[in-house]
C-alpha cells in the first residue's frame, strides 16, 4: 500500500516592519543620502587658482612633419622590390617632435618637447599644460616648432593681454588660422 505525501509548502516569512513602518525607513534613508550630497556639491569650497590668479591653458595635438624628405627609387631598388611593394617613391615613416616654448613677462613659464607616438614614431604629439598667472597686463612670447629638418619653420606669436581674476587662455596651434592661436 503506498501512501501518497504532498510535498509541504515552507511559508515565506518577511523580516522586520511592514506597511507605513518600512515607507518612512526607507523615505529617511533615501532623505539622508540625498542630504549628504547636497553638502558635499557645497562644501568644502574648491577654488583651482587663487582669487588674484589666471590661467594660461596649453593644448596642442598635431602630427609633426616627416624627418627626412621623401626620395624617387631607381629603376634597379624597384626591380628588387616585390611587385605589391613597388612605389616610385619612398618617404620616410617617423615623425618629427613637438616643440613649444612659452615666455609670460620675458619668463620661460614652459620648455617642452612632446615625442611622437606609436611603435615607429609616426603618431601623433600632444601638449597639455596648465599655466598659473597673476592676473592683469601680460606679455606672452610663443614658439612652435613641428619640424626637425634644417631651415624648417618656426612658429611665433608675441601677444600683449589682459586677463581678468579666473580668466582661462587658451594656446593652440591651427595652421587654417595661421599658426599659434590665443584664445
Amino acid at each position: 500500500m503506498k501512501i501518497a505525501t504532498e510535498p509541504k509548502l515552507a511559508k515565506s516569512r518577511r523580516s522586520g516592519p511592514t506597511g507605513p513602518v518600512q515607507w518612512v525607513g526607507q523615505f529617511l534613508l533615501y532623505g539622508l543620502f540625498a542630504l549628504t550630497i547636497g553638502v558635499f556639491t557645497q562644501w568644502p569650497p574648491y577654488h583651482p587658482i587663487g582669487e588674484d590668479q589666471a590661467l594660461i591653458k596649453v593644448s596642442v595635438a598635431r602630427l609633426g612633419q616627416p624627418v627626412g624628405e621623401c626620395r624617387r627609387l631607381t629603376d634597379e631598388e624597384l626591380a628588387k622590390l616585390p611587385p605589391n611593394m613597388r612605389d616610385p617613391v619612398q618617404c620616410p615613416r617617423e615623425r618629427s617632435p613637438l616643440t613649444m616654448e612659452v615666455d609670460v613677462n620675458g619668463a620661460t613659464m614652459l620648455k617642452r618637447v612632446a615625442e611622437p607616438g606609436g611603435l615607429s614614431r609616426d603618431g601623433s604629439a600632444a601638449i597639455y599644460e596648465r599655466l598659473v598667472v597673476p592676473a592683469g597686463q601680460q606679455r606672452i612670447s610663443v614658439r612652435f616648432n613641428d619640424d626637425v629638418r634644417p631651415g624648417a619653420r618656426v612658429y611665433e606669436r608675441q601677444a600683449s593681454v589682459t586677463l581678468l581674476p579666473g580668466q582661462v587662455l587658451v594656446i593652440d596651434f591651427d595652421v587654417e588660422k595661421g599658426g599659434i592661436v590665443l584664445e
